[in-house]
């Protein structure tokens, strides 16, 4: 009996030594530039705790850089193409995009349907609900959710009054990404939901509280994510979630509620959920044509509160801490924040009479090209990630990434490479002159990607970005406070790019 167990035990190590052998030694088999990686963990150990994704990917890039077009990596088990080279970019961005289509995001639409949207789908799925919602998101619908979003903002400089007021007494200053949070929960409830979130009244908003649990109350992920690594199959198999019921049972009914509610009533905003609804109807007009729900002709209620899910965390969390760490920035440099307030309120004058309307925004240049640099230094998401869906030979070498094989590009870290963007660590709005732009690789800024998969709702994000940050600017004046961090310290728990304590600045009205 002993013997057997012995046995089997060392038929056991023998099998892992051979499966870890065969795993890893994956691309030095094959000759491409690569980190040794460690069992499980590959080359991404501390990930979460000591590191972010930017550290690990900041030390692959600078190690190969300028030696290869991609260098190999593992995270955890799964093998990584790490993409270097800006041509090579373009090449999986662009011209061989068919083959680059799919992101490999794990979804489980089954046991969460919530996770059935437009960033994780993949194929003809994608395809289709991409070409159904492109329309949302067209300049048009933007002029049209302009004036929303300005009546949003007037809600935000009264509140951001009051906190001003409150720091001014007591000597302390304002916590910046939370307020902005709660402005961009408003925006995104009321174009995307059509409801009033009322979130910069009240701190403890449903809305406001939803999107806190998003992010601060998901299950295990650092654990699910590990599985997920290494079979996203054993998820679906044990039906394993990754957020709170509770939070799928409020997305899926608010936006149940407010379909039957516009129903019934025959309301139309003209807003996202408009849009779902259409789809919607011709889903069902297909439905009684005996052809069945067919993702390419419409949606069902649960796809809806996907898609309009999705709007959400995305809308709100990014362009809230886009907003937050450009008022950082300005902050620092009052000389850049009194050169845009002096351009808000010239072109406002001009061109509207003292009115923010969507043509005196469009006529702002300085304001874009602060917020191309804030989207620049402090890009949101640390990497963009796409799957080979066939084996690809890489242009100009021998190699080839197989199919299956995830791709990443280090975006943050070629938006700090001081080839492109010299001092990298300076912010300096004059890097977006048109000038210097022309001089740089075109690939060398991906804030929303690029390409047929780029984000959908990039102007959207923009442009409440913007109105949100005009507001707040020719209202009030942002400075250095005693509990402003210098440099900000970033929390590592986080995919997105988030600080650990908040942005602290001190406000003074003007």
């Amino acid at each position: 009996m002993g013997f057997l167990t012995f046995a089997l035990l060392g038929l056991v190590i023998a099998l892992l030594y051979n499966y870890y052998h065969n795993t890893f030694n994956y691309w030095k088999n094959r000759g491409v530039p690569s980190e040794r990686p460690i069992p499980i963990f590959g080359n991404t150990r501390g990930l979460g705790s000591k590191y972010h994704f930017r550290d690990i990917n900041a030390r692959i890039y600078k190690k190969y850089k300028g030696t290869t077009p991609f260098a190999g990596m593992f995270m955890f088990f799964t093998r990584i193409a790490f993409i270097i080279d800006l041509d090579l970019v373009k090449q999986v961005l662009i011209k061989d995009f068919k083959n680059f289509q799919d992101r490999g995001v794990f979804n489980n639409v089954e046991n969460e349907p919530l996770t059935g949207h437009l960033f994780t789908l993949e194929g003809e799925e994608w395809k289709a609900m991409r070409h159904k919602l492109t329309p949302v998101f067209s300049s048009g619908k933007m002029k049209h959710m302009f004036s929303t979003v300005v009546q949003v903002s007037e809600h935000l400089i009264s509140t951001m009054g009051k906190y001003a007021s409150a720091a001014a007494t007591d000597g302390g200053d304002v916590e910046i990404k939370e307020l902005c949070a709660r402005f961009t929960t408003d925006v995104i409830g009321t174009c995307a939901f059509g409801l009033e979130c009322n979130s910069l009244a009240d701190p403890n908003a449903e809305f406001r509280a939803r999107g806190r649990m998003i992010f601060e109350r998901r299950r295990n992920v650092q654990l699910l994510q590990v599985i997920a690594a290494i079979n996203k199959n054993l998820l679906k198999i044990f039906k394993i979630k990754f957020m709170p019921e509770e939070l799928h049972a409020f997305f899926i009914n608010a936006v149940r509620s407010t379909v039957d509610y516009r129903l019934k009533n025959n309301i139309k905003r003209n807003d996202f959920l408009d849009q779902l609804i259409q789809l919607r109807a011709e889903n069902q007009e297909e439905a009684r044509r005996g052809n069945g729900i067919d993702l390419s002709k419409g949606l069902t209620i649960e796809q809806m509160a996907a898609q309009a899910f999705v709007f959400f965390i995305a809308g709100f969390e990014t362009s809230s801490s886009t907003m937050g760490f450009c008022l950082y920035e300005l902050a620092l440099q009052q000389d850049v924040q009194q050169q845009l307030r002096d351009e808000i309120e010239s072109v406002c004058e001009e061109v509207s009479n003292g009115e923010l309307t969507y043509e005196a925004m469009n006529q702002m240049p300085y304001l874009e090209k602060v917020l191309s640099e804030t989207l620049r230094k402090h890009s949101l998401l640390p990497h963009l990630q796409r799957i080979a869906a066939e084996d690809y030979k890489v242009p100009g070498t021998d190699k080839i990434i197989e199919k299956g094989t995830t791709l990443i590009i280090p975006v943050h870290n070629i938006q700090h490479d001081p080839e492109y963007y010299p001092d990298p660590d300076r912010f300096d709005p004059s890097r977006f002159e048109p000038e210097a732009i022309n001089s740089r690789h075109p690939y060398a800024y991906l804030p929303f990607g690029d390409g047929p998969r780029n984000c959908i709702g990039d102007r959207f994000g923009k442009m409440q970005a913007k109105i949100g940050l005009v507001s707040l600017l020719r209202n009030f004046k942002f400075g250095v406070s005693d509990r402003t961090e210098i440099p900000l310290i970033f929390s590592n728990g986080n995919f997105l790019r988030n600080t650990e304590h908040g942005i602290h600045l001190k406000v003074e009205k003007i």
